[in-house]
């Protein structure tokens, strides 16, 4: 029998559980039913199928409402402080990303008021952030660091991440990107910064298990594919997973790199060759593709249809940062997958949800099935396409976190 903890979620009018089904990849069932024990799936499906020992379960009515997976953001950079806002001015009038960059903006304009910033101003912006996501449906949330680059200061990001996780059941996923640029105090020193990630950033992180996983801006103007190995290798030595920003303006050859060296994802993929997209292929390396960032810096989408006839899995992120993508709304992002990158409604929903989670190597995220954390959205919809459809409206009626509604 069920325990007292247990609750049915009835009314629902259409369920993606995104376990596959007949041949449908999102698992859809309509008129169904799930239920809830603790922070857990005990069972999903249709409403007719529900076996008669949860009957008589307390009752939470979706009244009609669709009840998808809570959104999964898997590219997210949530803590930071300062204003770009002028850059975005800069663009418009014709400046591009790597020109600010070369005039010392970009993410070294962020540099100083996030070193300058306390933990205490950086819990409340990052839990702000993570708040504003989470009214869009976002239940999980990559927080990468990647705005101080010194030890001391990325381990302070990380410590943010860990207080703004205490003050919110949204489930962060901290990643150390002490790899996002060479700071100007190394500037003539590559050689020494690339040894202080791999020595002592990472060993520090790891022994005191402050992130879930380690990332590298592995690009033009950025690191370079062997600096990009030496951090990986160092990664794995203290057993961190890792992933890598690539082929946002360049095919450095990362997505080889991560595929022969079993990262989690390749993320941004504006250029990468067909070797490449095999490589990933074949590892299972995923996917994450940022729209929002790409669409504001007016660039050639990702090669969205070679992605699919590979069989790559393809997750869609936020890109949430303060210069190209300023924004922490997953429904956006996803209008701009269909719209802009040419993915399916469907690969928009895997992209926030299973892929998503594999990206970040949650295995108990991203489906409404038994066994699988109780994160989901009571949406004001009818079908899937109805939220990117609906993309400058927020058509999420109750936000579930570990079977709990958010207030």
């Amino acid at each position: 029998m069920a325990s007292e903890s247990s609750y049915l979620v009835s009314d629902i009018g259409c369920l993606m559980t995104c376990s596959p089904q007949d041949g449908n990849s999102l698992g859809l069932v309509k008129n169904g039913a799930m239920v809830i024990k603790a922070s857990q799936v005990e069972w999903s499906g249709a409403a007719a199928d529900l076996p008669q020992e949860f009957l008589n379960l307390e009752k939470k009515s979706a009244e009609g409402r669709m009840v998808t997976p809570g959104l999964i953001d898997c590219h997210a950079h949530p803590i930071f402080a300062g204003h770009r806002a002028n850059e975005f001015e800069m663009r418009s009038n014709g400046e591009t990303y790597l020109d600010i960059q070369k005039a010392g903006g970009g993410i070294m304009a962020t540099l100083g008021p996030t070193r300058d910033a306390s933990i205490e101003t950086h819990v409340a912006l990052t839990l702000s952030r993570v708040q504003e996501a989470a009214r869009w449906g976002t239940t999980t949330l990559e927080a990468k660091t990647g705005y101080d680059l010194t030890v001391k200061g990325e381990l302070k990001c990380l410590n943010v991440a860990q207080a703004v996780q205490g003050k919110t059941p949204i489930t962060l996923s901290p990643t150390l990107l002490g790899a996002h640029l060479i700071p100007p105090e190394f500037s003539d020193d590559r050689e020494a910064y690339v040894k202080l990630v791999c020595e002592d950033m990472i060993p520090q992180a790891a022994k005191q298990k402050l992130c879930d996983a380690v990332d590298v801006y592995c690009d033009q103007n950025a690191f370079s594919l062997a600096e990009t190995k030496l951090i990986f290798e160092a990664a794995r030595r203290h057993n961190l997973p890792f992933k890598a920003h690539v082929g946002q303006f360049a095919d450095l050859g990362g997505p080889e790199l991560l595929a022969s060296m079993e990262g989690l994802s390749a993320d941004h993929l504006e250029h990468i060759s067909e070797e490449g997209i095999q490589a990933m292929a074949a590892a299972g390396v995923v996917a994450v593709l940022l729209p929002g960032a790409c669409v504001q810096l007016g660039m050639v989408p990702p090669p969205v249809t070679k992605f699919r006839n590979a069989g790559v899995s393809m997750a869609v992120g936020s890109d949430l940062n303060p210069g190209s993508s300023h924004s922490s709304n997953l429904p956006l992002a996803m209008w701009l997958a269909v719209t802009h990158y040419k993915m399916t409604v469907e690969e928009a929903w895997l992209g926030v949800t299973t892929h998503a989670a594999k990206a970040l190597g949650k295995t108990s995220k991203g489906k409404l099935h038994p066994g699988f954390d109780a994160d989901f959205v009571f949406w004001d919809a009818e079908s899937p396409s109805d939220i990117p459809y609906s993309f400058g409206k927020n058509c999420a009626h109750s936000v579930f976190t570990q079977g709990r509604v958010l207030n």
